[in-house]
């Protein structure tokens, strides 16, 4: 968004301040960060990384394992992800109310549905409860086809399929060009373009593969009225300013800790001491 900057010559007798109708006090956003159970998720999201770190390391350099995983629990710092995330929430939530959302989050549905929200992505690290929650949802609709509509209108109203492919691409961009700068790929922008581009179909599917078993396993316990009004309150302003919020947090959180696991897979197989 641009600024306007008064020319110089009337600031001694004219200041026009652009205030924001509503300002969301830090304490605002330090209460709605624990609400939303950030700092679990992000501890969440550390373990799912550095699973996903393993694999890397074994197609990239699999008869090398010794102080990788120290590079990458380095790289996975909860407390350096947690600052990453709230620069970036902060700014996006500084201009809004964010009071309908507190108080949603800390009635008793609120409550549950971050509960619920945090234990099955905690549960999600198991490959066999993943598979298991992918078979249910499979068989969703002959069960109960107005819970699998419901799953899906949430996923499409606010956006969780594009704007998680669109992130797992920048991440994956980063990750390119982290390779590219530790030295051992020489990788142009043109082709780490390409071949982030020709990930695309894959990442989409998976992400359709995970997004909608997850969420049908987290809101199980939910009622239909309860799930619609989660959903009535993401379309509102304050939750889609919320949603984007988040994503632009992670976003942040990500394309950072991406471009550092390229960079140091890169000098690892060089046997760079990182």
């Amino acid at each position: 968004m641009s600024r306007f900057v008064p020319l110089s010559a009337f600031a001694a007798v004219f200041v026009l301040t652009v205030t924001p109708v509503w300002s969301a006090t830090k304490a605002e956003l330090d209460q709605l960060f624990e609400a939303i159970g950030t700092p679990t998720l992000i501890d969440i999201m550390r373990d799912e990384g550095l699973d996903q770190s393993d694999e890397l390391r074994q197609s990239m350099f699999p008869e090398r394992a010794n102080g990788w995983d120290r590079i990458a629990s380095s790289i996975y710092d909860t407390q350096r992800m947690a600052q990453g995330f709230r620069a970036a929430f902060d700014a996006e939530l500084g201009g809004t109310d964010v009071t309908p959302l507190l108080d949603f989050f800390a009635s008793d549905l609120g409550l549950e549905i971050i509960a619920l929200e945090l234990s099955a992505r905690e549960a999600l690290l198991d490959k066999d409860v993943e598979e298991a929650a992918k078979e249910s949802y499979a068989d969703l609709g002959g069960r109960d086809a107005t819970r699998q509509e419901a799953i899906e209108a949430f996923v499409d109203s606010s956006d969780l399929i594009e704007l998680n492919v669109a992130g797992a691409l920048n991440a994956s961009l980063a990750f390119y060009r982290g390779l590219a700068d530790g030295g051992s790929f020489d990788l142009t922008e043109d082709v780490i373009l390409r071949d982030v581009w020709a990930q695309e179909p894959d990442i989409r599917a998976e992400t359709v593969g995970w997004m909608l078993p997850y969420l049908a396993m987290a809101y199980e316990p939910l009622s239909d009225d309860e799930l619609a009004a989660y959903q009535a309150l993401s379309e509102t302003k304050a939750g889609r300013d919320l949603n984007r919020a988040l994503f632009a947090g992670f976003d942040v959180v990500f394309n950072r800790i991406s471009y550092s696991l390229g960079s140091a897979a890169s000098r690892f197989m060089q046997g760079d001491d990182i």
